[in-house]
Parts: C-alpha cells; sequence; structure tokens
C-alpha cells in the first residue's frame, strides 16, 4: 500500500469534508462578529468627568451653564414625551395603524329639563341629546328633510331605530314649530315629487293630479275626501302639509 492510499476518499468522504470544513469556517465567523471589539473601551473615571463637563449647560469648570442653557435644558425634557410612540408595542401599533372606526368628537350633553325646536336643530344640537348619537342624529334630520318638517314629537317615533322604548326617553327633550314646515302644492307639484313624500303613496299621488286636470284645480280636502285612496288617518296626517293654493 503506497503512501498515496492514505490520501484517498470516496466521492461521499470527499462531500463530507467539504461540509465540515464549512461547518468550521461558519462557526469561526459567528465568534468572531460575537466577539467585543477591542477599541472600545469603557470610559475611565477621568474620561467620564471630561465628558459630564462638555455637556450642554455646564462650563468647562464643571459648574452650572447660564440660565439660558438651562431653560433649553428643561424645554428638551418637556418635549421628550412627544416620542412615546416610538415605545409602543408591535400589537399596539398594528391596532393604531389598522383601526379605521370613525373619530367622531365628543359633544357635551344638554342639562335635565332642557329642550330642542326639532324643525331647526341640526346634526350638531341633535347629539347634546342623552341617546342622541352620530347616526340617530342623521337620521332625523333626514326624514324631518323628506316630510318638510315635524308637525308633532310624536313624529319621532316613526324614525329608522327609534323604538317605543327610546321614543318615550327622548320625547321631552323636544318642542315643534309646525310654522317651518314646508307644505306641498298639489295644484302645481308633478306626480313624482309629490310621491317622493313618505304619507303619499304611488296611488294617492296619481290621483291628486288627474282631480286637478279634470277639475283645473283642487280646492280642499273634500275634494279628495270622495276618494276611497285617502282615508280618515290619511287626512290627518296629511293636513299640515298640503297646500291648495292656486
Amino acid at each position: 500500500m503506497g503512501w498515496r492510499d492514505f490520501f484517498y476518499f470516496s466521492r461521499g468522504e470527499r462531500r463530507g469534508l467539504i461540509v465540515l470544513l464549512c461547518l468550521i469556517a461558519l462557526a469561526g465567523i459567528i465568534m468572531l462578529l460575537k466577539s467585543p471589539s477591542s477599541d472600545q473601551e469603557q470610559p475611565t473615571h477621568g474620561d467620564t468627568t471630561s465628558v459630564r463637563r462638555m455637556l450642554p449647560g455646564n462650563t468647562p469648570d464643571g459648574q452650572p451653564g447660564d440660565q439660558t442653557t438651562q431653560s433649553q435644558r428643561q424645554s428638551f425634557s418637556r418635549a421628550r414625551p412627544a416620542v412615546s410612540r416610538t415605545h409602543e408595542t408591535t400589537g399596539e401599533r398594528i391596532k393604531r395603524l389598522t383601526d379605521t372606526r370613525p373619530r367622531y368628537p365628543r359633544s357635551q350633553k344638554l342639562p335635565a329639563g332642557s329642550t330642542l325646536e326639532l324643525n331647526t336643530a341640526d346634526t350638531t344640537d341633535l347629539q347634546k341629546i342623552p341617546g342622541i348619537g352620530p347616526a340617530f342624529s342623521k337620521r332625523i334630520v333626514k326624514y324631518r328633510n323628506l316630510l318638510g318638517g315635524y308637525a308633532d314629537v310624536s313624529q319621532l317615533a316613526e324614525v329608522y331605530g327609534i323604538d317605543e322604548e327610546k321614543y318615550t326617553a327622548l320625547a321631552p327633550w323636544f318642542t315643534v314649530d309646525p310654522t317651518r314646515i314646508r307644505k306641498l302644492n298639489v295644484n302645481r307639484l308633478p306626480e313624482d315629487s309629490l310621491r317622493r313624500h313618505p304619507y303619499i303613496d304611488y296611488r294617492q299621488a296619481k290621483l291628486m293630479v288627474r282631480l286637478r286636470r279634470q277639475q283645473g284645480s283642487l280646492t280642499g280636502w273634500h275634494d279628495l275626501m270622495l276618494a276611497e285612496e285617502f282615508t280618515d288617518a290619511d287626512r290627518k296626517r296629511l293636513k299640515p302639509y298640503l297646500s291648495f293654493d292656486k
């Protein structure tokens, strides 16, 4: 057996040797990276003193600086809380960035015994009533626009989402001025405009247009009460909203 036979390796052995050498080299690199640098020396007592002397607010003699420097240091310390977001956790940051819920300013509620006039209050005023938030205030105003104005506080119960219990809690907070109602002129408005009112359906709007074409104009409720499309309940609800002016 010659000396060359000692250095002969099969293909599998050569692969294993290469892998072993790579692992050894990698381990050495990791140890070098983790070892502290010899250039980074801890400051001695004397160095600490010199650093303290060079800080803003200290004179070269180690004594506190003038009042202007001290006020700058105080201003800096007061400004530090502004960067508090840098200390938030990953979960808090994700929640802050992904929370898409609308932010509504909190409105101050009215004291007990106060009232609002339903036909002039806007959404901001309505939110001052306990139990009314942004959603209900928008619904109340939207329904008021459809009606042309509220004729009675009881019509709040017709607003979507206001049940009997909620209406009972809200009613004492409101008053109504019926003179602010915008009336519908049945002798001038087209059929589709009449039909937009919540209290007028398709059949009733069509009848009013047909009657005014036949008679020239409608003079009062007696022209409508002869038709089966209008009941006494309809007359009671619609009376504040219809105008028969020519």
